[in-house]
């Protein structure tokens, strides 16, 4: 296991993923990153059950975080940098939880346990493996680490931004505070700052019988920390740890004043020693009593306290003490701040000043193309591909109408003629787009990206959708043959061109190849075209993932370039009977009769 450096932890750039959610924790997390002049929240991503993402301030604004149900789902640029882990889920989840992370976050250096409970065979296990990966783990039962300024991994000095202010954890200090308690660790922060001192660092210890950091090796750390000048102490009655630190103090192993408070010496006016709070805290010989621990740390050096407010003395006897550094920004208000009624990663509104993606609306809408508005739009980011926005400018022009007969124009005239307004005309059409009209681009999407990813050959991928009866969406036209192309789908694939990788295309033509074969008109159509070139697109040019891609498929994303244009299409056949005023349709005595004898 790799041993805590605390200089180059201040050093530090965290990226923390939090396995489970505690909203109280993360949040706390958060303010501290924003009082500490963050430009970002130290936590990239939370692996949890539930929502896509949650919600949290950082400062007087909300962002949302991005929830994954495993470290496997985290994108590879964000796995790259995850250094730090903060393990919130339950006792019994945190062997095989901490394993995955370890496993697949290779940038990975430490983290914490916070959970109670932990199986003590796990914690054994877990330990061993933090060896072979040389990684640092704090816990069970802990509260965490904090470095003033730089990062705070877990719920230690407090969950309210008030908390972290009046405990000074923005000044870089020289007290370092180890403890066994997780409530007791943020008194002592408070009696640091209170004496003043300030903090160079602290963690909690955790109270399981089998920590996975000691305290030899928390005083080691804080022995080869330059910045410390102290140490402050905090233990309990049970276990023999502090035979092990008074060792360090009369070996010349640890030279840093040392200020400690054993607690738990009522436990001797019992006949049988209870058990306190911790796994730990037990006392079950003479030796392991709170007043025979603090005798031997007193013999080797240690300036001990029987009662806090003596604690409290020694902390004031300390030298080197720290003029307070403000926080970059104050908790006034942090803790009456109420979450936004919507929240939206899109557009804000704030004091009437309209932005888009981050952006000034009018900046936007004179610096750039309406395709590259509307792409970027939907997909939450302003997107940098000229080629993607070449592509989706075509395509929008190309799909903005096909006729006065096809379903959607159909039930928009209908609706026109029988005197109903643009809205409710607009909404007949739209409500006929399915499966059977315009929906095919993202059922073909759907195809092309199943058959890449699951590693199939088109020929394996026909003989499956033929087993289950399913039709080929993107395959297929009534009037165009392999002999008589159509044009459109020509133009489509061009924008492939410059492509280094066409993987999706050429799976479609690949299928196309095979379809023909059975009958000419079983050629790639314009759904399968835009599909495939647009997810080529996505994942050459925007660097999506098949994860990413399988999204857009499940929110139909690709459809919505179809509903946007044949809007337009729609609408003009709205104007179009209102200028002609037929008046209301209906069929003709001829026309009922040739349907009934059809039926």
């Amino acid at each position: 296991m790799q041993s805590i450096d605390i200089a180059k932890l201040r050093k530090l750039d965290p990226h923390i993923v939090c396995i489970g959610s505690h909203r109280g924790i993360i949040q706390s997390i958060l303010d501290f990153d924003h009082m500490a002049g963050k430009a970002r929240p130290s936590i990239v991503a939370i692996v949890a059950t539930g929502r896509k993402r949650e919600r949290y301030f950082f400062g007087p604004g909300e962002v949302s975080l991005p929830v994954y149900t495993t470290i496997h789902d985290i994108p590879d640029a964000d796995t790259l940098k995850l250094n730090l882990f903060l393990n919130l889920s339950s006792g019994r989840r945190v062997l095989k939880s901490s394993l995955e992370a370890m496993e697949n976050l290779p940038a990975l250096i430490g983290g914490v346990i916070f959970a109670e409970g932990l199986p003590e065979r796990h914690a054994i296990e877990l330990y061993a493996e933090s060896k072979k990966h040389n990684i640092w783990i704090i816990g069970g039962a802990s509260v965490g680490l904090i470095i003033p300024g730089v990062f705070k991994l877990g719920a230690i000095g407090g969950v309210q931004a008030g908390q972290l202010e009046q405990s000074k954890l923005f000044t870089p200090g020289s007290v370092a505070v180890v403890s066994t308690s997780g409530g007791m660790v943020n008194e002592f922060i408070r009696a640091v700052a209170t004496t003043g001192h300030a903090l160079s660092f602290s963690l909690a210890i955790g109270g399981e019988r089998y920590p996975m950091l000691t305290p030899e090796e928390a005083f080691l750390a804080a022995e080869r920390d330059k910045a410390t000048t102290a140490i402050a102490y905090f233990g309990e009655l049970g276990g023999t740890d502090e035979y092990i630190l008074a060792d360090l103090l009369s070996s010349g192993r640890v030279t840093k004043p040392v200020v400690a408070y054993i607690a738990g010496a009522v436990a001797e006016v019992f006949d049988t020693p209870p058990q306190f709070g911790h796994a730990k805290a037990m006392a079950a010989t003479v030796d392991e009593s709170a007043r025979a621990k603090m005798r031997a740390l007193s013999t080797a050096g240690a300036h001990t306290a029987e009662k806090f407010g003596q604690f409290i003395k020694l902390m004031r006897d300390l030298p080197d003490k720290t003029d307070e550094v403000r926080p970059k920004t104050s908790a006034a208000g942090l803790d009456r701040r109420r979450p936004a009624l919507i929240a939206s990663s899109i557009s804000a509104d704030r004091n009437g000043n309209m932005t888009v993606l981050g952006e000034d609306l009018l900046e936007l809408a004179e610096n750039n193309s309406f395709a590259h508005i509307v792409v970027s739009m939907f997909l939450g980011y302003e997107t940098k591909s000229v080629e993607l926005e070449k592509f989706v400018d075509f395509v929008l022009r190309l799909l903005v109408d096909h006729g006065p007969y096809v379903s959607g124009s159909v039930n928009t005239i209908i609706a026109a003629r029988a005197g109903k307004d643009l809205v409710s005309s607009l909404a007949s059409g739209l409500l006929t787009i399915g499966p059977r009209f315009g929906g095919a681009i993202n059922g073909a999407a759907a195809i092309w990206l199943e058959g890449v990813a699951g590693e199939h050959t088109p020929a394996s991928l026909v003989e499956e959708l033929a087993a289950k009866r399913k039709y080929i969406l993107g395959i297929g036209h009534k009037m165009y043959r392999v002999d008589l192309p159509d044009p459109r789908v020509a133009k489509l694939l061009e924008f492939t061109a410059k492509l280094k990788v066409k993987k999706y295309t050429d799976f479609a033509k690949g299928v196309e190849a095979l379809t023909v074969r059975k009958k000419g008109n079983l050629i790639l159509n314009v759904d399968g075209a835009i599909a495939c070139v647009l997810l080529d697109l996505l994942s050459e040019k925007e660097g999506f993932t098949t994860d990413q891609l399988q999204t857009l498929v499940d929110t139909e994303f690709f459809n919505a370039f179809f509903v946007l244009a044949r809007s337009v299409g729609f609408m003009a056949h709205y104007f179009d009977q209102v200028r002609l005023d037929e008046g209301i349709f209906r069929l003709t005595a001829a026309q009922v009769a040739d349907l009934s004898n059809q039926a």
